[in-house]
């Protein structure tokens, strides 16, 4: 199945949609979501892109990110993604919802651009995961304070767009 993103406008409006590829490719400004999932202790669930995936493989990352699809809501594809990459059923995941959003532009060694207005949402999970082998190679959950930390001491073990959103959450959410 051919995969497309919603090209928006700074201010978030849809102008049309490309393939996802394409979009890469050309560095196109596109809606994405990314979902950062906590348990009771107060550590959020990190995931290790699988090998196979066409850039950043086998980098930590926040809990899952993605793109919405055509007529779909960011919460609507939160929920898909989580489910498709780590077998987290929506019932499963309290208070999901976007805590805020950005823009940012990422550049890759393989030629690839990611240019995003991302949607970044936060919600409570209890569980275990079964985990898709296409698109995780493994999780763990992880403190904040320790995150950060080791975000800073080994930044290359990081998806490019992780340590931008992480910066941000800091500016959105300064709890920590």
């Amino acid at each position: 199945m051919t995969e497309y993103v919603i090209l928006v406008s700074e201010a978030d409006e849809a102008l049309g949609r490309m393939e996802k590829m394409e979009a890469h490719q050309k560095g196109a400004l596109h809606r994405a979501f990314s979902v950062f999932l906590f348990n009771e202790h107060g550590e959020t669930l990190l995931q290790q892109r699988a090998a196979e995936k066409y850039h950043s493989p086998l980098l930590w990352t926040n809990t899952c990110c993605s793109h919405p699809r055509e007529g779909e809501t960011v919460l609507e594809a939160a929920q898909r993604r989580v489910s498709e990459e780590l077998g987290i059923q929506p019932a499963a995941i309290r208070d999901l919802d976007v805590a805020f959003h950005f823009t940012y532009r990422a550049e890759f060694d393989n030629g690839l651009i990611e240019h995003e207005l991302d949607h970044v949402l936060i919600g409570h999970f209890e569980g275990d995961c079964v985990l898709n082998p296409e698109e995780v190679a493994s999780v763990r959950w992880v403190a904040m304070e320790d995150l950060m930390a080791d975000v800073k001491a080994a930044p290359e073990n990081y998806t490019a767009w992780f340590k931008i959103i992480l910066d941000e959450y800091v500016k959105h959410l300064p709890s920590l």
